[in-house]
């Protein structure tokens, strides 16, 4: 069976933070933390650009990510991409919070809008390596530098052999990974693993990682996400930036739930945006599943989180049909974000996705609505008033709805945060 499947391994060793679909390998006892992991995948036909970025920050003096490649990649296939450029097309397409204030209700309306939103081995070492590897069923099919990166193929006949070769070179597996990876190499995987060297970059004892990029083709659309259930002790998050010429991608063999969007909520959320995201995100997708935070033609923005990424920065993140176009905002590529979340016991099959010719825009979008705080001397102000009770009152159900927050606890933020009129 032909099988595509790529995708990173990277779990947290020394906690429970977001993570990619494999699991991070860190030499000895190396402290590695991944906060903020993010695959940008470009699909046109059968042709696949990915771009994997992670936070990595520790004094591991060595690092790797293990991928079940479908075959072996060339050093062509393989490169490095700006980690600002990985970062712009996350503020692209974050979900965002924008402020409306209301205008003076004696004077004529006027409305604004913001957005707040290693050495090198000797020839005899690295002989008797591959003679060890092979001894235990593992093949170096080929090695070569990538930027900070030194890059191994690697093909097995089973799994224990890897994990022991791993292991033999002073690579940290978790407990139960062989499990994992006999799946890959019984579908005719070849892994794929990248270590960073730090002789060649900064010594630092806190580090950036490059984002890693590498290109192949295939009729699967798919991401493998077993591996990174293997020393999870709780859920795991994955976020998908998905570049195609079509419309919104989509799961195939999971539901693809939209976040709650266009939401009207009260204005002390602006202080606590991100647990108010992280609670209704769990409200939302559960123990487990899919949702998408964002869909949009790349040419445009409304309201705008960062600009619209330029051809140049779209061409090195894999789009390659931009043809004749230089400047400007780029036309045909469509951007959707999805977001994951799984554990060890849910999603037991990888990631299928499917292109669609579905272009309607969508984004996660939180509105709050700024009272008047102005003095109002006019027949009109009382109703304002009125209705303004009326509906930050609304405001606060609908919190409580969407997070789970408790009225209480609204009410008390609110009281702390809003004009006594309008209580």
């Amino acid at each position: 069976m032909r099988l595509f499947a790529i995708l990173i391994a990277f779990v947290a060793v020394a906690n429970s933070a977001n993570a990619f679909c494999g699991f991070y390998v860190a030499k000895a006892d190396g402290e590695l933390f991944n906060e903020a992991s993010k695959v940008i995948f470009v699909r046109d036909g059968r042709k696949s650009t990915i771009t994997m970025s992670s936070d990595y920050r520790g004094p591991a003096k060595d690092f790797a990510m293990i991928v079940p490649t479908p075959k072996v990649l060339k050093r062509e296939q393989v490169k490095t991409v700006s980690t600002k450029t990985v970062n712009h097309l996350d503020a692209y397409t974050a979900p965002r919070l924008v402020e409306y204030f209301d205008n003076d209700p004696c004077r004529p309306p006027i409305v604004l809008e913001t957005v707040l939103s290693s050495a090198p081995m000797k020839k005899g070492a690295a002989a008797k390596r591959k003679a060890g590897a092979r001894a235990l069923g593992v093949t170096i099919k080929a090695e070569y530098a990538v930027g900070i990166y030194d890059i191994s193929i690697l093909a097995a006949k089973q799994s224990n052999g890897l994990v022991t070769f791993l292991r033999q070179e002073n690579y940290k597996i978790p407990d139960g990974a062989e499990p994992a990876l006999d799946h890959y190499i019984k579908n005719g995987m070849k892994f794929f693993v990248a270590r960073v060297n730090l002789i060649r970059h900064a010594k630092s004892k806190y580090i950036e990682l490059e984002p890693l990029q590498i290109k192949f083709k295939s009729s699967k659309f798919m991401l493998p996400i077993q591996l990174g259930k293997v020393n999870s002790a709780g859920t795991q998050d994955m976020l998908m930036l998905a570049l195609t010429r079509t419309g919104q991608v989509e799961t195939k063999n999971y539901a693809t739930k939209k976040i709650p969007s266009n939401v009207n909520i009260p204005s002390f959320v602006e202080s606590e945006f991100a647990n108010f995201y992280k609670s209704m995100f769990a409200k939302s997708v559960g123990k487990s599943g899919i949702v998408m935070e964002y869909a949009w033609d790349m040419a445009w923005c409304d309201p705008c989180a960062a600009d619209p990424l330029s051809v140049a920065q779209l061409q090195e993140l894999g789009v390659d049909w931009l043809k004749g176009q230089t400047k400007g905002p780029a036309r045909d590529v469509f951007v959707t974000r999805l977001h994951a979340r799984y554990s060890k016991d849910t999603m037991q099959q990888d990631l299928e996705f499917k292109e669609t010719k579905n272009r309607a825009n969508f984004q996660g979008r939180y509105v709050m609505n700024q009272p008047f705080t102005g003095a109002m001397n006019c027949p009109m102000a009382k109703d304002y008033i009125t209705r303004k009770r009326r509906d930050i009152q609304h405001e606060a159900q609908m919190l409580a709805d969407i997070t789970g927050w408790s009225m209480g606890s609204i009410n008390k933020k609110i009281a702390q945060s809003v004009p006594r009129k309008f209580r």
